[in-house]
């Protein structure tokens, strides 16, 4: 018994997680193709191929869908690679840094329509800002997070977590990437090359 309860749980877990995918890649799919007003949580469902009911559980409500699209964005950027990659690199503020870039980057690059529309959608639909800067903050406390853990000696002159995290955040943006690799002809990671050596020199000793 004492086996085969820690199993079933952790295969529970997984797919609760696995659901959750597939409605969150549904969302998106729907979303990019009916805009948020022609998305119904029926189309969601069949497109995940769960019931309508299962969606709600997951997400509570079609505005709750609107966190999924963060979520799918952060899934095809392959956030459990960053979350890996930062533990990894505990004690190597500047492979961290990295980390972070890359995550960006990827994020960028395999999600930036999404976050683009979500972003361009906010006055229209609440609901969509409303996801958008749940997204955008829970970024901005990780970092704050990892940052925290650096000691003193690691930071430039007058740089702190705090201005950091606000440093990072005016530096490494959609519109900077969109326009460095749609006008300027740069790689993705050329983007995160020159976004990693800029930061490290902006905030690192």
């Amino acid at each position: 018994m004492s086996t085969s309860r820690p199993y079933k749980s952790e295969l529970r877990e997984q797919q609760a997680e696995r659901t959750r995918a597939l409605i969150a890649a549904s969302a998106r799919a729907r979303f990019l193709e009916k805009g948020w007003a022609g998305t119904s949580v029926r189309s969601v469902a069949a497109g995940a191929g769960v019931s309508e009911a299962t969606v709600y559980s997951v997400y509570g409500s079609k505005a709750g869908l609107a966190s999924s699209l963060i979520d799918a964005a952060e899934q095809d950027a392959d956030v459990q690679r960053a979350i890996r990659e930062l533990q990894e690199r505990a004690g190597d503020p500047e492979g961290q840094l990295r980390a972070f870039v890359d995550f960006d980057r990827r994020l960028f690059e395999h999600g930036g329509d999404v976050l683009r529309i979500l972003g361009e959608g906010r006055r229209q639909h609440p609901e969509l800002g409303a996801a958008y800067d749940e997204g955008r903050g829970r970024g901005d406390s990780q970092r704050r997070a990892v940052f925290s853990s650096w000691p003193a000696r690691t930071w430039q002159r007058g740089v702190d977590p705090d201005r950091a995290v606000a440093v990072y955040a005016i530096l490494v943006t959609l519109d900077g990437f969109t326009t460095a690799t749609g006008e300027f002809g740069w790689s993705p990671d050329q983007v995160a090359s020159w976004w990693h050596t800029t930061l490290a020199q902006q905030l690192l000793r």
